[in-house]
């Protein structure tokens, strides 16, 4: 019988094969896991554990048939809410979409499960993704896995926390700005933002169109890799997807540790505002790594890092108030009993209830920052400063080959903290937004602990560059050690 969740989803895909324990075995120990501490974590919106018992008897099936199996055979995969799956239910954590079911899977899903992976459900997310700490949900919010009265980090805080509480042994996540990053740092997993491009959105419900990709969420670095293997590539059904070769980026990530690495800290990422207690454990992280001669540093500046926030605010509403727009009430989602049959009035009532309060300050917002007299002002200037930002990183990878930094400025932060006031929330973003504006990728992963909760490091590569990204990562992962599992029950 099944027991150990805590297996790599490599380990668990070649034990199923060879027969060790069955894709039923597993996958029914996972539900018991998930109705024993999703009580506590909330990290779920929908399960569908008759369909994965299901596709779990039959890949038990194909093994046995000596068929040909696929590299995530047997593997539970949790998916974030804004991803369309078929048959079953889409929500994006609004009220607004509470009873959706996609009539398809995005890219992302088909891909997974053409290499045999079992979706087992479909993880909480802040309202539409706009959110840092998984709190503004029709659902409620997701708790941290190492300490339920803190926030997970958002805005994909349900797959981060689905992951550590060993609820989901990977998940998909979505990165508009820093959503998979911040909460794989809150909750001490591998969270990985792809090149812009690299990852199909076809079937990511829209935030913010020049900004998002969908990324991978596991444990450890080989597990992110085999991830982004299976879900990367060219996708005509996108016009944002990029036509770059795909890379092997598990079968070429080899065990050895790197050797004399150029990286750079730069120094807008430590400033004033990062806690003291992150910037020590990141600091001594990449002391050991330079201790044991892997890496040499050279401390950088990116001078319009620090005007990346208010641009990416700026950019993100703007796009969030035209994407959003869609949501009438009358073609699909939340429709409000109307007797008038006035579309101006059903489009005002269905919003208003079926919107949250921060999806409507930043509808709001965006549509005032694209208004007339006021796009040069704010939306203008603000693609201006990304493209200096961009320009900042192109100079800084002439020099080094690697930048390295927080993911997060602070630790993990009580539930209800930051809810009164917006602005605090947002300044959470503030390590995680420049890489979303130069469409760069970047990594976090556990770097240590500090008051009993995790600390991310933060790894951005030239674009295109993920095999490089995940080679490095790895060699982060085995140097610094830090594999813990929180406790729940």
């Amino acid at each position: 019988m099944f027991a150990d969740l805590s297996l790599s989803s490599c380990e668990i895909s070649a034990k199923i094969k060879n027969g060790t324990f069955s894709a039923e075995e597993y996958i029914q120990t996972l539900f018991e896991r998930i109705e024993r501490v999703d009580k506590k974590t909330k990290a779920y919106i929908s399960i569908d554990k008759n369909g994965a018992l299901e596709q779990a008897k039959a890949i038990d099936k194909k093994v046995k048939s000596g068929s040909k199996l696929g590299k995530l055979c047997g593997v539970g995969v949790a998916v974030k809410d804004s991803i369309c799956t078929k048959n079953l239910r889409t929500t994006c954590g609004s009220r607004l979409l509470e009873n959706y079911v996609s009539p398809f899977d995005a890219t992302v899903v088909e891909r997974i499960r053409r290499e045999d992976a079992i979706i087992i459900g479909k993880t909480n997310m802040d309202e539409f993704g706009m959110g840092s700490s998984t709190e503004n949900s029709y659902f409620g919010p997701t708790h941290n896995p190492w300490d339920t009265s803190m926030v997970p980090g958002g805005s994909s805080g349900g797959s981060a926390t689905a992951v550590a509480a060993l609820e989901a042994t990977l998940s998909l996540g979505g990165d508009t700005g820093g959503s998979i990053r911040c909460p794989a740092s809150f909750c001490g997993v591998v969270g990985l933002k792809p090149t812009y491009g690299l990852v199909s959105r076809y079937g990511l419900v829209s935030y913010a169109n020049s900004l998002e990709q969908i990324g991978p969420i596991s444990r450890n670095v080989h597990d992110s890799a085999l991830l982004l293997e299976t879900i990367a590539g060219y996708d005509p059904k996108d016009s944002t997807s990029a036509k770059e070769l795909r890379k092997g980026y598990f079968s070429t990530l080899d065990d050895s540790l790197c050797q004399k690495v150029r990286i750079g800290i730069p120094q807008e990422f430590f400033a004033e505002g990062t806690d003291s207690l992150v910037k020590n454990c990141v600091m001594n992280a990449i002391s050991k790594m330079e201790n044991e001669q892997y890496i040499t540093t050279k401390n950088l500046s990116l001078r319009r890092v620090a005007d990346a926030l208010p641009a990416y605010y700026i950019i993100a509403m703007s796009e969030a108030s035209s994407n959003l727009a869609r949501y009438d009430g009358i073609r699909y989602g939340l429709r409000l009993p109307d007797g008038t049959y006035d579309w101006s009035n059903i489009f005002s009532k269905d919003r208003e209830t079926g919107f949250g309060q921060e999806v409507k300050r930043r509808i709001i917002l965006g549509t005032f920052a694209l208004s007339a007299g006021y796009y040069d002002q704010f939306y203008l200037k603000a693609q201006r400063i990304r493209t200096l930002i961009s320009q900042d990183f192109e100079r800084a990878f002439k020099e080094v080959d690697i930048l390295v930094a927080p993911t997060m400025p602070i630790l993990p932060f009580k539930i209800g903290e930051k809810t009164s006031d917006p602005v605090k929330m947002y300044l959470c973003d503030v390590d995680t937004v420049p890489v979303n504006l130069a469409g760069l990728p970047a990594i976090s992963l556990p770097c240590g602990f500090q008051r009993g909760l995790p600390v991310g490091l933060q790894l951005i590569a030239p674009h295109f560059k993920e095999d490089l990204l995940l080679k490095i990562a790895l060699s982060f992962e085995r140097v610094l050690k830090v594999n813990k599992t929180p406790v729940l029950e």
